[in-house]
């Protein structure tokens, strides 16, 4: 009787070095990953509280390959930040060059807050507060520089109008349109993001802006 084959009885299995792995990531691809994975987590309306369990398991890695390439959460949230702060400012400053001074350019810009936050759920409950509740206290202090800085982005567009008065105005405006932001985000947010922050926008800003 003949011998049975190597296959056979290995149950015809591939030799090792032909089972297809997965590519490794390229040099910085994985960090991507991790970010853009925790802002799809962000994106489900009612989601608890994001735990790097949770994460690592969405992407199907260990918990430790998520801090081989940021030290903790509050990293890959603050990262998160970074690229609101970035995305925004960097609208805003071409409203800036491109809409006349004063009322039109303040609507504008607080238009395009709004509808950034439409367009990325998950970034806008960070920018609301609803993510970052018993998270690093730091994190909630970047986000409300974030409005600080829009508030004075603002100011600086409404002093801008000529008109008389327009720098006392500016001041009472620009916090009136940045508490105006936050509440539409903070409804945004704990609607399930059913209530768009847009939502009759034009409307209510003619009220807020008279």
């Amino acid at each position: 009787m003949s011998e049975p084959s190597p296959a056979a009885i290995a149950g015809d299995r591939l030799p090792l070095a032909l089972v297809a792995r997965k590519p490794r990531p390229r040099p910085g691809e994985r960090r991507t990953q991790i970010l853009q994975a925790l802002a799809a987590m962000l994106e489900q309306p009612g989601s608890e509280r994001i735990t790097t369990a949770a994460l690592a398991a969405r992407l199907e890695i260990s918990e430790a390959a998520l801090y081989r390439h940021f030290v903790s959460k509050a990293q890959m949230l603050e990262a998160l930040i970074e690229f609101i702060e970035t995305s925004v400012f960097t609208l805003l400053n071409q409203v800036a060059e491109r809409e006349s001074a004063g009322l039109p350019q303040a609507r504008r810009s607080l238009a395009v807050v709004l509808q950034f936050a439409e367009r990325n759920p998950g970034m806008a409950r960070l920018m609301a507060g609803d993510a970052l509740a018993y998270e690093d206290e730091r994190l909630n202090a970047r986000m409300n520089q974030f409005f600080e800085r829009l508030e004075s982005q603002l100011r600086q567009s409404l002093r801008q109008s000529g008109a008389p008065g327009a720098a006392a105005d500016a001041q009472v405006q620009a916090s009136l349109l940045c508490a105006f932001a936050l509440g539409r985000l903070q409804r945004f947010a704990r609607s399930g993001f059913n209530r768009a922050p847009t939502e009759h926008l034009e409307a209510a800003l003619a009220l807020v802006l008279r």
